[in-house]
Order: C-alpha cells, then structure tokens, then sequence
C-alpha cells in the first residue's frame, strides 16, 4: 500500500495506485512523480515545472549537487518519461479502482477535431476547439499523443489559422471561437509535456500573420467570457512576442494599439475596490514589457524594431500605462511581476510623455522604484537605475531628484547595486545617481555598513 502522505502527492492520473512508486520516477525537489523529467548538465533529472522554478529564481546551482551550472538547458529524459507512462498505465491496469472506473468517450478523435477546425470555413469551429482544450488539459492523456497532436498532427497551424482570420470573417469567426483558439494555444505554450520544438510551431504559426494574430488576441483580451480568457491572450501574445523569428513580425505585434490597450486595462483592478489579480497583472506586464522594451533608455540609437518599441511604449503612456505600473508595482510582492512592471517603467521613461507622467507623481512613483530596486531580481534592479537615472540624472526633473533623495533606504540600494555585479552600464548609472546624495561619513555610516563604505565614489 502507498502511504497515506505519499498518495496525497501524486498527480491526479497516479491517485489511487496501491503500488510502490519508484524513487527514480520521482523528482529530487517536489518528490511527485515528474511529468516531464528533463536533465541538467550535471545529470541529475528533476520535473521540468519544479526545477524552472529553481532557475527563475536566480539559482545558479544544480539543487541535488549544489554544484554550479554552466548551462541551464534544460534536455529531455524521453526514455525516463517513457518508463513513468508505461508503469502508471500498467499500475493502472491492476488498480481495482481504475478497473471498476468509467472510462470517459469523446464524440470526435482529437486528429479528427484537428482537421474540422482546418477545413471549418464558415461552419463554427469553436465547438471543436473545446472539444481540443479539454483533450490538452486532460491530465490521463498522455504526452506523446499530445506531442504527436501538435506536431505530425498540425494542431498548432491549424488553431492559429482561426485566429489569422482577417476582420472581413469575423461574421463567421465568433468570438467564443477566438477565445477557444487561444485557449488552445495557451495549453499548448504553457504544457510542461509538451516538447519545445512543437511550441516553437504556435509562434510561427502565429507569425505567419502576426497583425492578424495580435488583433484577434485583442479581440479575446476586450470582450472575453472571463478573466482566464484574458489572460490567456496576453501570455499567448507575450510568446509570440519571446519567440518570433522576424524583426517585422515583433513590429506587426507591437503596433497594434488595440493590444497596448488591452494590455494596460489587464493588469489595472479587476472590481470596484481596487483589486489586482496576480495572475493578470504578471501576464500584462510581461506582455506590454516584450512590446515596449527592445532596449533601454540609454540603448544607442535606435533600429526600426526599437522605433517599434518607442511608438508602441508612447501608446502605453497615453493608456495609463505608467500609472498602472507604479500601481502593480507598489502592490505587488512577486519579484517576477515587480521586475516587468520595472522594465514598462524603463520604456516610459524612454519617450517625453512617459517622462512626463513619472514626474508629475513623482513621490508616489519614484518611492515605488527605490523600494522594488532590490527585490526583483538583477533585470528588475537594473531597470529601476535606468529610471532613476533618466528622470534625475539625464533629464534633472528638481521633483524626481527630490523624491529619490528622500525616498527611504535609496542611498543603500545604489551602493549594494554597485556592489552587485551589474552590468556596466548600470554601474555608471547607479554611481552617477550616488551624486545626488549629500553624505558625509557620519550620515553614511548610519544608514549602511561601514565594511562597504570603501566603494564610496567621493
């Protein structure tokens, strides 16, 4: 018999095994099963959901070792994988509880829900597509099917063609169709199963028509049936974005003013009272942060993708984009979601408007930049610099400078930043803003440890 805590860990398919699990099938950091067991350089096999956490996090090391990665590619172990799906499906097989279980039926074969939506034209593809989205979600299914569906099967090409369907079909492309169609997508981009090469086929399958794409996901993000839908586009827009092959497809993506739009309503309250769904608010952040940031402020000058950039972080502005930002930034505790809402910042203050709004709230939204400098992680610390640095420094707005100044624990930050290990450039930003201060050594030995006090530039 499993014991009691290790059966409360398993998966949804492994529940109800009274077998004794293997220790290899089980991953070394969450010790479930792995679903989709990858390698590290090291050799060590860990869950591919599990260990892209450790990574996220800023872990540079292997969790099982400790020793230092070289690389972080992460490789498939098919044969492991191949193992766990054979031993649950021969588990299963014994199991009196899967014996005596139902098995569920579907009306159609996922292969045959593939080409109804290909060859749709103006019949209602949006049953079939559910009908597709509950195969992918179905935890029972396993992933070889799922990754021999998207790739010899053409699922991805053939839901994207529903969303590159040009405004003159919408009358037959409703809108619960799209919606579909990018839930789809959105399972296929976000399965830890399913292989990288076949997600690489939903951005260019997307990209094929990127402004058709875009549009369509704006579509779902400004009339979808819920928040789920919404955010779906925006992480299906944000991939497209992360993956696209082609300069002119990011700028086809990042023009769309629509998208921008919908992005900064996403990541603004849900309800009357002001509440920010953190789940929204990551997705649109990241999504508006990969239209607007191809660069920095103090990137040279700019190629027509970071023209793109600028025109598309100008939109931003005029949305409310900066004050959405600083909002997310000041009530959220996710470093992921502080870091984007950092880059937009970045992108704002790129362009005379974003500037402008920055320094007109320029207590409210530089106290928000200091205190996130160093919690979100060396993109998001880097990017709070470059903000300061172009409101304070290159710019001199008297309002921002004296927020920074009075802003508490700023000092501490620049020089724990120089101390980091950052980049050049922020290096020189961060000791070009350590001017600002008035310090003496009595004011700097009371607000930072005296063994740093050597880095002091003056």
């Amino acid at each position: 018999m499993v014991r009691k805590e290790t059966a409360m860990r398993l998966p949804p398919q492994h529940r109800g095994l009274e077998v004794k699990i293997p220790s290899f099938f089980r991953c070394p950091i969450s010790l479930d099963v792995m679903r989709s067991p990858v390698s590290l350089c090291t050799g060590v096999t860990y869950d591919r959901a599990s260990i892209q956490r450790w990574l996220d996090s800023g872990n540079t090391t292997c969790p099982a070792t400790m020793l230092p990665l070289p690389s972080t590619d992460l490789v498939p172990n098919l044969t492991l994988r191949s193992l766990i799906a054979h031993w649950a499906a021969s588990a299963a097989a014994s199991s009196p509880t899967a014996a005596n279980s139902s098995v569920s039926t579907r009306t159609s074969s996922p292969a045959s829900l593939v080409r109804q939506i290909a060859a749709s034209g103006g019949a209602d593809p949006a049953p079939a597509l559910r009908e597709l989205a509950a195969y992918l979600s179905d935890d029972d299914v396993d992933d070889f099917e799922k990754n021999a569906l998207v790739g010899a099967g053409r699922a991805a090409e053939a839901v994207a063609s529903v969303l590159r369907r040009k405004s003159g079909d919408e009358p037959t492309t409703s809108v619960e169709a799209v919606e579909a169609a990018a839930r789809v997508l959105a399972k296929i981009v976000a399965s830890d199963g399913i292989d990288d090469a076949n997600k690489k086929r939903v951005s260019a399958a997307l990209a094929a028509d990127a402004a058709a794409s875009a549009a369509s996901l704006a579509r779902v993000m400004r009339r979808g049936s819920c928040l789920d839908a919404r955010v779906d586009a925006a992480r299906l827009a944000g991939f497209l974005l992360a993956n696209a092959a082609a300069d002119d497809a990011r700028a086809a993506a990042a023009e769309s003013p629509e998208l921008v739009a919908e992005l900064v309503r996403l990541i603004g309250p849900v309800d009357e009272k002001g509440t920010l769904d953190g789940a929204a608010v990551e997705a649109g952040l990241t999504c508006l942060a990969a239209i607007c940031c191809c660069g920095g402020t103090s990137s040279p000058s700019p190629p027509p993708s970071r023209r793109a950039a600028r025109a598309a972080a100008e939109a931003a502005v005029r949305h409310g984009a900066v004050g959405a930002a600083v909002r997310a930034l000041r009530d959220t505790a996710e470093p992921r979601a502080a870091a984007m809402a950092l880059r937009v910042l970045e992108a704002a203050a790129g362009c005379a408007e974003g500037r402008a709004a920055l320094c007109e709230r320029a207590e409210e939204a530089v106290g928000a930049v200091v205190g996130k400098m160093m919690k979100a992680g060396r993109e998001g610390a880097e990017a709070a610099v470059a903000v300061l640095w172009a409101v304070c420094h290159r710019y001199r707005d008297r309002r921002a400078a004296e927020a920074a100044a009075a802003a508490d624990g700023g000092l501490t930050r620049l020089l724990l930043l120089v101390q980091s290990g950052c980049s050049p450039a922020a290096r020189q930003m961060a000791m070009e803003l350590l001017k600002m201060y008035r310090v003496n050594a009595k004011s700097c030995l009371a607000g930072y440890d005296s063994k740093t006090t050597h880095i002091m530039p003056f």
